[in-house]
């Protein structure tokens, strides 16, 4: 008889649990939000979408110019957290060599192992040389000022003494005399390119190969343009 009672009890407190968990499904089921309809093709999501699918666009499909805000979300620069700082490999360390620039965009390692680089923001192109017991450079001067948002530098004609140091601003390519050591220009800018299309994406990226010539833009818009390199 204690048995039956036990067990009508446990019994009657399962049932009870399984009610109390069915009435939240329902509350919580209640409360969630309808499911959306997919969009519509040819621009719909995951729903849409299986092995051997696939979705004709044409230019008829596209929204009006303008038709929704730019969808823009450029990176903010915070104070970097007190833990954060690159990992190396077991057997090398990351030291900071410099920093308090202003917009650097690229860096070039000239034939004596000084580290040229753009700051595009100030328009200008420093120079950095040797490392202290600090990890910092040893010495830093400005190569050449006055320049529209430097972005490529080149040194030319390749190898262990180039003549001159190529610098491609947003809308020209000038270049400088150069010897290898040299920290300062010892000459005035001379006009290679004295136009390069620009607006929009394109200002912040003109890349500099001194055998190729010079490109613009990101890999999906690209402009390029070579020009001859010129010693004398």
């Amino acid at each position: 008889m204690k048995i039956t009672w036990r067990l009508a009890a446990a019994l009657m407190i399962v049932g009870a649990a399984l009610f109390l968990l069915q009435v939240r499904s329902t509350h919580v089921n209640a409360n969630a939000a309808p499911e959306q309809a997919p969009p519509a093709l040819p621009f719909t999501d995951y729903r849409a979408e299986a092995p051997g699918v696939t979705h004709h666009i044409t230019a008829a499909d596209l929204p009006e110019p303008f038709a929704t805000k730019s969808a823009v979300n450029d990176a903010h620069l915070i104070p970097r957290p007190k833990d954060a700082w690159p990992q190396a490999p077991k057997g090398f360390k990351v030291e900071l060599y410099a920093d308090g620039l202003n917009e650097p965009r690229l860096l070039r390692t000239a034939p004596n192992g000084d580290f040229f680089v753009a700051e595009s923001r100030l328009g200008e192109v420093k120079v950095f040389r040797g490392v202290g017991a600090d990890g910092k450079a040893q010495q830093t001067e400005v190569f050449a000022t006055g320049l529209t948002q430097p972005f490529g530098i080149a040194f030319y004609p390749p190898g262990p003494n180039p003549q001159w140091v190529y610098v491609a601003n947003t809308d020209s390519v000038v270049r400088f005399p150069y010897h290898v050591g040299d920290m300062k220009a010892t000459g005035a800018q001379q006009v290679i390119v004295p136009e390069l299309p620009g607006g929009g994406r394109l200002p912040w990226r003109r890349a500099l190969d001194a055998r190729r010539g010079i490109h613009a833009g990101r890999k999906e818009n690209v402009y390029f343009r070579r020009f001859a390199f010129q010693c004398g």
